[in-house]
């Protein structure tokens, strides 16, 4: 059972590559989606795999927190578990300000049960918004009572209570420094929720897809037929998944507390750079972690 549980939001700096592993239509390489929402998640055991490659920690603190190494025979396993990290905001390209934060009232809700879930009071008061229609902070976005989003137009409304949920994002959400001051700040002031439909439209079909070749190892030119695509997470994209710990299971071993002590403080994961997925090598997978709440349920 686990005692310890808090909230990992996951911040895309650079496209992110989960690859589901079976081809959708034109993309050969498609992301990892929910089956029931369609909305594009990080797995559970992709972020847990990435944290223990990715940390650089001794041996002794990876057994204690992750658990050995599956060729090992132990009777310790691991002490923390990391749920899938879901959707909550993706960006969209506006001909304002660049981009905003589009999220809808389903992915907000699931965000604010997590993060009641680990202890931290999230009552954002939202109603859904109609197809066609959208809620906004920052009247800037406005052309005449609409704003802009790709080749799309939506009769927008100025919400206090969005206000209140983008504040708490931007406080929460990202690391401090002076590194994500302007995309905190971003964050306050430009998300956009939108309907159902059209949320899930833009989820769909405005990820980054990019054209790969395979290259012929004797000719040095591509191969015929090697040319393929890869669905990636756009960067600014923000998740959250649930983290949660137990006692070391050992005799004398940490309880859960010290666990989560150790995975999130000092050398741990909040406010870390880790690379997920695939195409290191390109530099796609860069993400940020920033840790919230923490609830114990002893």
């Amino acid at each position: 059972m686990f005692q310890q549980q808090k909230a990992l939001f996951v911040y895309c700096v650079s496209p992110v590559h989960m690859g589901a592993g079976t081809a959708l239509g034109l993309i050969d390489n498609p992301i990892q989606r929910e089956r029931h929402t369609e909305y594009p998640i990080i797995a559970g055991s992709g972020l847990k795999g990435a944290l223990r490659h990715g940390l650089g920690w001794t041996n002794g603190d990876i057994k204690t927190v992750f658990g050995p190494e599956t060729n090992e025979s132990s009777e310790q396993a691991g002490a923390v578990s990391f749920g899938d990290a879901q959707l909550i905001a993706f960006p969209v390209r506006s001909p304002k300000r660049a981009f905003v934060y589009a999220t809808s009232a389903t992915a907000l809700a699931r965000a604010a049960r997590l993060l009641n879930i680990a202890g931290i009071e999230a009552d954002w008061k939202l109603t859904s918004v109609p197809e066609g229609q959208c809620k906004i902070v920052n009247p800037d976005l406005l052309a005449g009572q609409n704003v802009a989003l790709e080749s799309f137009e939506f009769t927008a409304q100025v919400d206090p209570n969005l206000r209140k949920v983008s504040e708490w994002l931007a406080d929460n959400a990202l690391p401090e420094g002076a590194a994500f001051q302007f995309f905190r700040e971003k964050l306050r002031d430009d998300l956009v929720l939108l309907s159902e439909e059209d949320f899930a439209y833009f989820v769909r079909n405005a990820t980054v897809v990019e054209p790969h070749v395979s290259i012929d190892d004797v000719s040095g030119t591509a191969k015929d037929g090697g040319l393929f695509y890869t669905e990636n997470l756009p960067p600014e994209s923000l998740l959250l998944a649930p983290v949660m710990a137990s006692q070391e299971r050992k005799k004398d071993g940490l309880n859960a507390e010290q666990v989560m002590e150790l995975l999130t403080t000092g050398n741990g994961i909040d406010g870390r750079q880790i690379q997920i997925g695939g195409d290191a090598t390109t530099g796609r997978g860069q993400v940020i972690l920033k840790i919230a709440g923490g609830n114990d349920h002893a």
